[in-house]
């Protein structure tokens, strides 16, 4: 998953980056942090001691599961110095903060 910060961070960083670090001019992958339904579930629980999830897989979630576990982002990160601002805990309370200003 690519928090949506980390995602504009990253394409403004590849704007703004020298034409003669890049190497791939026509693309670039760049990743976030992968985790699970149950981590991210965790991850809230020990912020929200009364959190309760369940969930049940949605049925087309074996093509999600044929998708690769981590996409190789290695030229955005040597070309342009693409490195993830988040990972699951600063996700987490990012997320959590803002739906504390939106909701009350």
């Amino acid at each position: 998953m690519m928090y949506m910060p980390d995602a504009i961070k990253g394409t403004l960083d590849l704007m703004d980056a020298p034409l003669e670090n890049l190497k791939h001019h026509s693309d670039f992958n760049f990743a976030g942090v992968s985790f699970s339904a149950q981590e991210l579930a965790d991850c809230i629980a020990t912020r929200m001691p009364d959190f309760e999830c369940t969930f049940n897989p949605d049925s087309r979630q074996a093509i999600a599961d044929s998708w690769p576990d981590s996409i190789d982002d290695s030229a955005a990160s040597k070309e342009w110095g693409w490195k993830p601002s988040y990972d699951l805990e600063k996700m987490s309370d990012d997320m959590l903060e803002n739906l504390k200003r939106k909701l009350g």
